[in-house]
């Protein structure tokens, strides 16, 4: 199971990906696993030397009971000091930002979130990628 951030791409150009495990409860797993998740104004802020995704949506689940989680509480994601000293000096370069770009489960059955350090388009920026967009479609159409 896979949930991308789709819009991530068009809204930005992101330079540098990395994989980092993300701290959940029980019921948010199960959400995860059915794929009730929503990208929409997430991002990722540090918290002293901590880094955290806001905004994150995840669905409550079903069938859960009074211990069931909150949907839009900060997740903590788990990463090397050495990444994490990376990320923050590039944050505090102008227009970098920390972007979730997927939620995925590894071979080993861990959840995992993919965040990318990239910069905001601009308007003439995202025009290209409509373009670029277009013309991938119609050459899928053209060769089967």
């Amino acid at each position: 199971m896979e949930i991308k951030n789709r819009s991530a791409f068009f809204e930005y150009q992101i330079d540098d990906k990395y994989d980092a495990g993300i701290v959940l409860s029980g019921t948010e797993v199960k959400s995860l696993r059915a794929g009730k998740a929503n990208f929409n104004d997430s991002y990722c802020l540090f918290n002293g030397s901590e880094l955290f995704v806001q905004s994150l949506h995840i669905s409550e689940y079903t069938f859960g009971t009074y211990a069931n989680h909150k949907p839009l509480s900060e997740r903590k994601l788990l990463l090397h000091k050495k990444e994490l000293r990376k990320l923050q000096t590039k944050v505090k370069e102008k227009g970098y930002s920390i972007i979730p770009l997927k939620i995925y489960f590894a071979e080993n059955g861990l959840a995992k979130m993919q965040i990318g350090l990239g910069k905001g388009k601009k308007l003439h920026d995202k025009r290209e990628s409509i373009k670029q967009r277009d013309a991938d479609r119609d050459l899928k159409r053209i060769i089967p």
